[in-house]
């Protein structure tokens, strides 16, 4: 196969307008790696090289693997898609909880912009992307399964073999987890996570929608599974990846929303996938199933900009690289 891929990637990722870009980048095709590349540093102050092998925050990228977890609920019959979450939260006290299900939450059709607030739309009719929508999901979890959410991924990350992930726990000290940067103007500060001023509760409902740690490997491993019926059944990764619902949002404007992921069928062939950012880190990785393609990109760096174009600059434009490729074309 002719690579008319990798040398345009290798120029983009030295281009410093509208920034630069610092981190990792793993490409696969039937499990063979047909591009890899680490570029820049995971400690922009000690000038230490950036690896494949260090761990980011994944962010937004977490809503999948909490999707994951409830649809396993679904298989077992302990979790109904379509009931009022008041049948798993009984002591949720919210009006809308006798409304709103499980399959609103995951395809952020329920409105729910704050959980303390009316909904901001008639069920399933528009979209609103909420984290506190995957906050409900984890106490839905923990509440049928009686374990902590936490618990629930690491125990489901070990299972796969995926020994560079965990989910954040608060206060937690991890050597190997590299430090987020923001940028602007080419100047960088190091971002902290005392600077978010979450407490132990609030960590927790950021948890299920953000907060989990991994690397390239392992995230090329999740999707592999994921896509290949090695997580879910064929009719519940369906379920997961079909969608009616258009996320009206930044840069995914116009795309499907399925549980956890985005579903882009805007080129002639579909990819899977979603974005992550936040606290000086930046992610996205989609895969192409026609191809069993999987693309993950994971950065140290945030520009400090309003525009989330520029935020996800590279991401996406190696996307377009990729999905104009004879990676997807032959």
């Amino acid at each position: 196969m002719a690579d008319n891929y990798s040398k345009r990637i290798d120029s983009l990722i030295q281009v410093k307008e509208p920034h630069f870009f610092n981190g990792v980048i793993l490409i696969t095709k039937d499990d063979k790696t047909v591009y890899k590349k680490e570029h820049g540093y995971s400690d922009l102050d000690k000038k230490e090289l950036i690896s494949l092998d260090d761990k980011f925050r994944i962010w937004s990228n977490s809503k999948q693997i909490t999707a994951v977890l409830i649809l396993k609920e679904v298989e077992k019959g302990t979790i109904d898609l379509h009931k009022p979450i008041k049948e798993y939260l009984p002591n949720f006290n919210q009006p809308w909880a006798d409304s709103v299900t499980v399959h609103h939450l995951l395809n952020m059709s329920s409105g729910v912009t704050d959980i303390q607030k009316p909904l901001a739309f008639e069920l399933g009719t528009d979209f609103h992307y909420s984290n506190p929508s995957y906050g409900l999901l984890s106490r839905i979890l923990e509440n049928i399964t009686g374990k902590k959410f936490a618990e629930l991924a690491n125990s489901l990350f070990a299972e796969l073999g995926m020994e560079n992930s965990y989910a954040y726990k608060y206060g937690q000290n991890d050597t190997d987890l590299i430090d987020g940067h923001w940028i602007f103007e080419d100047d960088f500060r190091t971002a902290t996570f005392e600077e978010y001023e979450f407490t132990k509760k609030s960590w927790e409902e950021m948890l299920p929608g953000g907060g989990m740690v991994s690397n390239a490997y392992d995230l090329n491993l999740w999707d592999k599974k994921l896509h290949n019926g090695g997580l879910l059944k064929n009719e519940t990764y369906a379920l997961m990846t079909t969608s009616d619902v258009i996320d009206n949002s930044d840069v995914d404007k116009g795309l499907k929303y399925g549980y956890g992921v985005n579903i882009d069928e805007s080129y002639p062939l579909k990819y899977i996938g979603h974005r992550g950012r936040g606290m000086g880190y930046v992610s996205f990785k989609f895969y192409v199933p026609e191809k069993n393609l999987d693309v993950i990109i994971l950065e140290n760096v945030y520009h400090d900009h309003e525009d989330p174009n520029v935020v996800y600059h590279f991401e996406t434009q190696i996307r377009n690289i990729v999905m104009n490729s004879n990676l997807v074309k032959q």
